[in-house]
């Protein structure tokens, strides 16, 4: 997380060298790397060096949890990505055992008690994907903390569906996608 942190601290101090719009810097990340965009949005929020425009995140990788609970969802997580490759995810990221009660929210960001002031949110998310009930649950938290939020739950696509080209359900998310990161650069989103 520190390593995010200090890539995006260095071109936030040198978007102007770099030509860039300070003011449209955002986050973006898929599956684990949604987990880490989530993440450095809430550091970036808690230090308050940097001001996000946005958080694009596709199917993030949120909350370690979801490997130890007691009630799964009984068809999420079949394919792809399973609840054994969660905790196998999860056990490699974390200082402790998932679902410990001291994980940090910089690691798993759904254990963030409080969502308020991080910047407009697009999340995109399988309906058949492990980390869809996790996903719809931080949408309804960003919305009740007052964040913009887009929130896009996809029948029958199960984690990495947009990786199968040309199928229908991927043309959807990807336009999506395109036109969410589209209105967050040109300060519509």
């Amino acid at each position: 997380m520190e390593d995010c942190y200090s890539a995006l601290k260095w071109l936030n101090d040198n978007a102007n060298t770099l030509k860039i719009d300070k003011t449209r810097i955002g986050l973006k990340g898929e599956s684990a790397g949604g987990g880490l965009a989530a993440a450095l949005a809430l550091l970036v929020r808690d230090r308050g060096e940097i001001k996000l425009a946005f958080q694009h995140l596709i199917y993030p990788m949120i909350d370690d949890r979801v490997c130890v609970t007691d009630n799964p969802h009984p068809f999420a997580g079949e394919f792809i990505w399973t609840l054994r490759d969660n905790l196998f995810g999860w056990s490699a990221l974390l200082d402790s055992p998932p679902g410990a009660e001291e994980v940090s929210p910089y690691a798993a960001a759904a254990r963030a008690p409080d969502l308020s002031g991080l910047p407009p949110t697009f999340i995109s998310v399988g309906a058949l994907d492990l980390f869809m009930e996790e996903n719809i649950e931080y949408a309804r938290r960003l919305s009740r903390a007052g964040v913009p939020m887009e929130l896009h739950v996809y029948p029958g696509a199960f984690h990495g569906f947009d990786l199968v080209p040309n199928a229908q359900v991927t043309i959807a998310a990807q336009r999506a996608s395109k036109d969410a990161l589209q209105g967050a650069m040109s300060g519509c989103g």
